[in-house]
């Protein structure tokens, strides 16, 4: 399935803004906070219900507007369509619709339009705390399993309920709530953690194989998923920590501390890659995911890249793009400041494109 036209109305720097796209690669140039890389998010809203750079629905608005609407028209290869509407008003709930009816639960829609982004906001998953990478792997995840995703909000839910009696221990019924608590909590924690184990176990070679593409087989990098819980069960943890805990008056331990470990030659990337070896890990990370969301749900993500060029030489955006212009690869949006340059490299591919130009706020072909 593929965005066929869309249209936003006071999103971010767009007042009122509708284009048709092309079913491949769709190229957006014009200088830097001209509006491409709100365009793409805005198509990330379509899928994910939310932002792909953490910003609130209040803050997606048109300055000086107090709501915003983004619409998508989606076709497949049979010709069938879908239309996705996602809008927000200031003090009231976000709707999102699809064909007129609106979703009870924005989870319900996540995983319908699976999509995968890759952006130079990515390196907060390299320099970042390890709340940043469990972000990511919970937003991958939910699109393709939505048992994880429910277990993931009841957790959520569950600690902080716990979270909340740690710091009234006078709580009449203290003990016996606080046990209620862990028993949810090693319930719904063993299932997240079952889940990102077996993706991280999944996706590590697979971004081991496309960073050597990248790279041209110059370096080895590697991730691993880390967690209390492969060492004991999550009920042991609770029962270890509940002194501390209490002490605390937080819970010191579970599933909400996770994190992966990322390396390039047995060492941390964060402290030893260079910033084109990071970006290299993002890019080849972003690729794995692809291609297990596409093999998971039989269909081909639409793949966003924004300012493919920061950070990566030429040579590897010349690979970047002779691999995702490969004809498994589905719908493609690019953003880059220079025309000329991106043109040339996509040539150099052979590869078929639309171009627009993004300039305040307005879209225009080229």
């Amino acid at each position: 399935m593929y965005l066929q036209r869309l249209s936003l109305v006071d999103f971010k720097n767009f007042e009122d803004a509708r284009i048709e796209l092309s079913a491949r690669i769709n190229c957006f140039a014009g200088d830097n906070g001209t509006g491409k890389t709100n365009l793409l998010d805005a198509v990330h809203y379509l899928s994910m219900c939310k932002s792909a750079f953490g910003l609130s629905d209040g803050q997606c608005m048109r300055h000086g507007s107090d709501a915003f609407l983004v619409d998508g028209v989606y076709a497949d290869a049979a010709g069938h369509t879908e239309r996705v509407v996602c809008s927000c008003r200031k003090g009231s709930a976000k709707k999102v619709c699809r064909n007129g009816k609106e979703y009870e639960r924005l989870a319900d829609h996540i995983g319908l339009i699976p999509i995968v982004t890759i952006s130079p906001a990515d390196t907060s998953l390299i320099n970042e705390s390890g709340e940043e990478r469990r972000k990511y792997l919970n937003g991958f995840i939910s699109q393709l399993d939505r048992e994880y995703l429910a277990a993931l909000v009841k957790y959520n839910r569950v600690l902080a309920e716990r979270n909340k009696l740690l710091k009234d221990p006078s709580v009449r019924g203290f003990d016996d709530m606080l046990d209620v608590f862990d028993l949810q909590l090693a319930s719904l924690g063993t299932v997240v953690f079952e889940r990102r184990r077996r993706l991280v176990e999944e996706l590590a070679p697979v971004v081991a194989e496309y960073y050597a593409a990248l790279s041209d087989d110059r370096e080895r990098v590697e991730m691993t998923y880390r967690s209390e819980l492969l060492e004991r069960p999550f009920a042991d943890l609770l029962r270890e920590a509940a002194r501390r805990d209490r002490i605390c008056q937080f819970t010191t331990c579970g599933v909400h501390r996770d994190d992966l470990r990322i390396a390039i030659g047995g060492y941390p990337l964060r402290r030893y890659g260079s910033q084109g070896q990071q970006k290299s890990f993002l890019v080849a990370l972003k690729l794995a995911q692809y291609d297990i969301v596409a093999a998971r749900l039989s269909a081909r993500p639409i793949l966003l890249l924004d300012d493919i060029f920061d950070k990566l030489d030429m040579q590897r955006v010349r690979r970047l793009i002779g691999i995702v212009s490969q004809e498994r690869f589905g719908q493609i949006f690019i953003t880059d400041c220079n025309k000329v340059r991106l043109e040339g490299i996509l040539r150099e591919n052979g590869c078929s494109y639309t171009l627009f130009h993004v300039e305040d706020g307005r879209i225009r072909i080229l």
